[in-house]
C-alpha cells in the first residue's frame, strides 16, 4: 500500500468494481487518490503523517473516511454515499467486496470535473446567480447545520486562532529572498499581531456566544460546483478539526477573499451582503478583515512552497503569484473610507434596487428595515407578519425599535471600518436625525439618497411586487396611502446632504 505503483494501478481494472464502469481515470492529490469510474468516484487516503493530518494507519484512514462522509453529507447528502471496504489483495483488489478490508474508500456520486466553479469562472461562465446561491446555502448551513463549540472546547480561543496565523508568517519568511518582499511580509505580520491583540476579547466573546462552529473549513471556488442547475458544496476538511471548528466569519472570509483575488470585487460585496441579510451577524464583521488577511496569507504560503520547488520561468510565475497575494493581503488591512448613506422615499420608489447596486459598486454593507424589523420579531425576511397599517410589526413602538436597531447596527459597522447604506423609507424627520447623529458622532460623511416618483408609478410597482412575491417588503396600497398622509418632507437644511436618484 505504501507504493503507489503496486496498488492503485490495479484499481483501473473494471472487474474490481461491483457496478459497470466507464474508462477509469486516476487523479492524484498530495493526500489522496481519486478514481473516476463513470457513475461513481472513490477517494482513497494516502498513508501519510504530515503533522496537520495523520493517515498513517488503517484505523486512522477509516476514521477519516467516516468523518469525511459525515461532514459532507451536511451540504451534499446526495453525493456522499458512504465508506466502502477494499478487500482482496493489493494485486487483485475488490471495491466493496467480501472478506477482510486492507483499505477503505469514500464512495461518491461522480459529477463532471469541469463543473467546479473555479473552472466555470475561468471560462467566463460564472454569474451572480451562483454567488447568490452560495450566500443563501452557506447562511442556512451556518445557522442550522453547524454544531457549536461547547464551553470546554479547545477550539476558537484567541490562542487557537493565532496559532495558524503565526505559523503562516514563520513558514513563508524563509522562502522570500527579495528584501522588498520580506519587508511587506514583516508589515503584514505586525498588522496581524496588532489586530489580533485588539480583537482577542471579541474572539473570546463570540466563542462563548456560539459563533465558533463546525464549519466546512475550505470554502473556495474549487470546492464548489454547479451541477444540474444547482449548487454543490463538497470536500469539507475532515483531517484536522482545528481548521473547521472556526468562527463563521473565518469561514466566509475564504470565499470572500477568493472572489477578491479573482477580481470579482462586486460579487464579493454581493456575497457578503446576502449572507448578512440571512444571518444578521453584523457584529462579527469587526473580525472579517483580520480573517481575510489570514486567508490570503494561507494562499500565499501555498504559492511560496510551490515556488521553492520550481525553477526558471515556472518559478517566476509562482513568485508573481506570491507577490500578488501579499499585495492583496496588504490591501485588505486597510479600512475603507467610512460613510453613512440613508434612503428617503415612499414604498415602491426603487430604494432596494438602487442600494442593491450601490452595495456592490462602490461597495458597502446594506442594512434593510424590512429585514431587520422581521428579524427582531423572530421572522424570516420573506415571512408575512399579517400586520396592518400601524399594527403589530408596524406599530409606532415597533417602528421606533426598528430604527433604533438600524442606528445601532450602523454605528457598529462604522466603528469596524465599513461603509454603510441603510435602506428604509425614512419619511419622518426623527428617523433621519437618528442616523445623522450616528454619522456625526463618528465624524463621517452622511448623505441622503432621495427617491421622488409619481404616485401612479408607485402604485403600479407595489401591485406588481405583490403579484411577483419574493420581496421582504409587506407594503401594499393602504401602506402607501398612510405614508403619503403622514410623511415629513426633507427640510431645507437637509437638502445640502441630499442626492436625488433617477427612476430605477
Amino acid at each position: 500500500m505504501n507504493n503507489l505503483q503496486t496498488f492503485t494501478p490495479s484499481l483501473l481494472t473494471p472487474t474490481c468494481y461491483d457496478h459497470p464502469t466507464s474508462p477509469i481515470r486516476l487523479i492524484e492529490t498530495h493526500i489522496s487518490w481519486i478514481l473516476l469510474t463513470g457513475e461513481f468516484a472513490y477517494k482513497i487516503k494516502k498513508p501519510l503523517d504530515l503533522g496537520f493530518l495523520d493517515f498513517s494507519t488503517l484505523d486512522k484512514r477509516l476514521a477519516a473516511c467516516r468523518e469525511e462522509v459525515r461532514l459532507n453529507r451536511r451540504l451534499a447528502p446526495d453525493i456522499y454515499i458512504g465508506v466502502v471496504p477494499i478487500t482482496g489483495t493489493p494485486a487483485a483488489p475488490r471495491l466493496n467486496g467480501a472478506g477482510e478490508a486492507f483499505e477503505y474508500a469514500v464512495k461518491m456520486r461522480q459529477f463532471p470535473a469541469e463543473a467546479t466553479l473555479d473552472k466555470l469562472d475561468a471560462e467566463g461562465g460564472m454569474t451572480a446567480r451562483q454567488v447568490e446561491s452560495i450566500a443563501a446555502t452557506l447562511a442556512r448551513f451556518h445557522l442550522q447545520d453547524c454544531d457549536r463549540a461547547g464551553p470546554d472546547s479547545p477550539y476558537g480561543t484567541p490562542e487557537a486562532v493565532w496559532k495558524p496565523v503565526g505559523q503562516n508568517f514563520a513558514q513563508v519568511a524563509p522562502l522570500l529572498e527579495n528584501a522588498a518582499d520580506r519587508s511587506l511580509l514583516d508589515a503584514l505580520s505586525r498588522w496581524s499581531e496588532s489586530a489580533h491583540a485588539r480583537l482577542a476579547p471579541l474572539m473570546a466573546q463570540r466563542r462563548q456566544s456560539g459563533f465558533v462552529r463546525e464549519c466546512h473549513g475550505d470554502l473556495h471556488l474549487g470546492n464548489l460546483a454547479w451541477v444540474d442547475d444547482g449548487l454543490l458544496v463538497f470536500d469539507c476538511i475532515e483531517f484536522n478539526p482545528e481548521l473547521r471548528w472556526i468562527d463563521i466569519q473565518a469561514e466566509i472570509a475564504f470565499f470572500y477573499m477568493d472572489l477578491l483575488q479573482r477580481g470579482h470585487d462586486e460579487w464579493a460585496w454581493l456575497f457578503l451582503n446576502l449572507w448578512l441579510d440571512e444571518t444578521g451577524d453584523y457584529a462579527g464583521l469587526a473580525l472579517l478583515r483580520y480573517y481575510t488577511v489570514y486567508r490570503a496569507m494561507v494562499r500565499a504560503k501555498v504559492a511560496a512552497i510551490r515556488m521553492a520547488q520550481l525553477a526558471g520561468a515556472e518559478r517566476e510565475t509562482a513568485l508573481a503569484e506570491v507577490r500578488a497575494l501579499l499585495q492583496l493581503a496588504m490591501r485588505l488591512t486597510d479600512s475603507l473610507p467610512a460613510s453613512l448613506g440613508i434612503t428617503h422615499g415612499l414604498s415602491g420608489s426603487g430604494k432596494s434596487t438602487v442600494t442593491h447596486r450601490l452595495m456592490q459598486n462602490p461597495g458597502a454593507i446594506r442594512l434593510r428595515s424590512d429585514v431587520e424589523r422581521k428579524r427582531m420579531a423572530g421572522l424570516a425576511a420573506l415571512a408575512k407578519s399579517n400586520s396592518g397599517v400601524g399594527e403589530k410589526l408596524y406599530a409606532a413602538d415597533a417602528t421606533q425599535q426598528t430604527y433604533a436597531r438600524l442606528a445601532e447596527l450602523a454605528g457598529i459597522l462604522l466603528d469596524a471600518g465599513w461603509p454603510v447604506i441603510v435602506d428604509a423609507t425614512f419619511l419622518m424627520r426623527w428617523q433621519r436625525d437618528l442616523l445623522r447623529d450616528v454619522a456625526k458622532a463618528r465624524e463621517v460623511e452622511f448623505r441622503i439618497l432621495d427617491f421622488p416618483l409619481p404616485i401612479a408609478t408607485l402604485e403600479a410597482r407595489i401591485l406588481q411586487r405583490a403579484r411577483a412575491g419574493g420581496d421582504a417588503s409587506e407594503a401594499d396600497l393602504s401602506v402607501l396611502q398612510h405614508q403619503l398622509a403622514t410623511q415629513e418632507a426633507l427640510g431645507a437644511d437637509e437638502l445640502a446632504e441630499t442626492a436625488r436618484q433617477g427612476e430605477s
